[in-house]
């Protein structure tokens, strides 16, 4: 392998030659050989905005010339577009507060801009004004905001929107409702519907308003919260650029001490993760449970049958995808204890649990993103009712008794219902047998759509 020799405080180190790392890249390496798992992609492409931010930020300060600060932004746009993804190798496993992850970024980009022919160093130029204790709490609340308006909200919205499409398409259809897992009074199919869709639509609120405290960045605070080595007013100046730069509403954290130290806005936002995966573990449970069967379950869904569900039973056929979602819904739920008691730790004027936290978010968004269009794809807009069935078990629930009770009184229906169901009769005929109604009244009276 070839290799060149860069050097940092340290002393001197050997770098894979074709790579544009520095020798802090290559020590990260060396040193934490721990998992599998990268720093997010996001999380890189967040530093990109921000460093292209801080660059043009500095250039307005003084601090750097319009031609480093240009060299700098043509380096991470180059980075955003997934161009050098290769040299961003460092797990998530290393220093809590993300400081190899921010000197990767730095390096790239100064070796980029250097092959252009501008000579930057990656503290002195590319760093200027920062510290990885602002950089990577700012990087972390930019990536965690951008997952949630490009990604978790609009499949999100996706969802819902086909599950009103679902209630739309069946207005008038009646099943028996469940509470406790046994028959309840009636509602229509498109009532239920309506519950799936408001358990999509509810987190979604809960994330938006969660948006407002993940867009206050630490960026300005620098080592310790004070802005050591940063202009008057640079971090307003790094805010508006990034609002160019991603169209959301950044802005900075006025308590830089609270910025650096406290993990709470990202806690405040994974909890709406967590309860849109509650609420997705709900419905996909309905689903499957509804869709049990085909012949000795409760059948009263069809779904697609999308693969083969058995290696040995021939013609079986899964919820699989209500599988996929429920199991992407626990790994939503441990993910929020890790970011929970990762928050827990900042010490003093830093937490240093930011890379673990920034890790499980992610993990996060992408799953409950990616779980949310593939059951809606292969699944959700798939759904129809089994007409046949819901009405068979509609007729058959005694609990239709319960309209009867204005006019014979709870312990009378409950009579009635006890007597159908220990002597195997219709609700109908149990009536009769007691000579509380004569049919005609039972018919006008017990009117499953009067009911819902």
């Amino acid at each position: 392998m070839n290799i060149r020799m860069e050097h940092d405080t340290m002393g001197e180190i050997a770098v894979p030659a074709e790579r544009h790392w520095g020798a802090q890249t290559q020590r990260s390496l060396e040193n934490f050989r721990i998992g599998t798992q990268r720093q997010p992609k996001e999380i890189i492409t967040a530093f990109a905005c921000l460093k292209e931010a801080c660059a043009r930020a500095n250039a307005q300060s003084g601090k750097l010339t319009e031609e480093q600060a240009a060299a700098i932004a043509a380096a991470c746009e180059e980075i955003r577009a997934g161009k050098w993804d290769g040299e961003f190798p460092l797990v998530v496993w290393q220093t809590g507060s993300g400081t190899q992850t921010n000197m990767n970024v730095n390096e790239v980009i100064a070796h980029l801009a250097g092959e252009r022919g501008v000579a930057l160093h990656p503290n002195d130029h590319v760093n200027a004004s920062q510290s990885s204790n602002d950089t990577y709490p700012s990087a972390l609340h930019i990536a965690a905001a951008l997952a949630v308006t490009e990604q978790v909200l609009p499949a999100a919205e996706r969802l819902a929107a086909a599950f009103r499409n679902l209630e739309e398409a069946y207005p008038d259809l009646i099943r028996i409702g469940r509470t406790h897992l046994q028959d309840a009074t009636p509602l229509k199919f498109a009532q239920e519907v309506s519950g799936w869709r408001e358990l999509v639509e509810a987190p979604c609120r809960m994330l938006r308003t969660s948006l407002e405290e993940l867009g206050r960045l630490a960026i300005g605070g620098t080592a310790v919260g004070t802005g050591l080595n940063a202009p008057g007013g640079y971090d307003e100046l790094v805010c508006g650029q990034l609002r160019q730069l991603t169209g959301f509403p950044f802005r900075p954290d006025e308590n830089k001490f609270h910025a650096l130290t406290s993990k709470d806005a990202l806690v405040f936002a994974h909890g709406a993760l967590k309860a849109l995966a509650a609420n997705l573990m709900k419905i996909a449970n309905d689903i499957r449970w509804e869709a049990s069967g085909p012949r000795c379950g409760m059948g009263e869904l069809h779904i697609p049958e999308n693969e083969p569900g058995s290696s040995i039973m021939p013609g079986k056929v899964n919820p699989t995808q209500c599988e996929a979602v429920t199991m992407a819904a626990v790994q939503v739920m441990g993910n929020d204890a890790a970011i929970g008691f990762a928050a827990s730790q900042g010490n003093f004027q830093l937490n240093v649990f930011l890379p673990v936290s920034a890790y499980n978010f992610l993990l996060s968004t992408n799953l409950l993103s990616d779980a949310m269009d593939s059951f809606r794809a292969h699944c959700v807009e798939g759904i129809t009712p089994n007409a046949e069935k819901m009405e068979e078990n509609l007729n058959n629930s005694l609990m239709l008794v319960t309209c009867l009770t204005p006019k014979t009184g709870y312990e009378q229906a409950a009579a009635c219902a006890k007597k159908a169901l220990r002597d195997g009769t219709t609700l109908k005929e149990a009536v009769l047998a007691m000579g509380l109604m004569t049919a005609e009244e039972f018919d006008e009276t017990v009117r499953p759509e009067k009911m819902v």
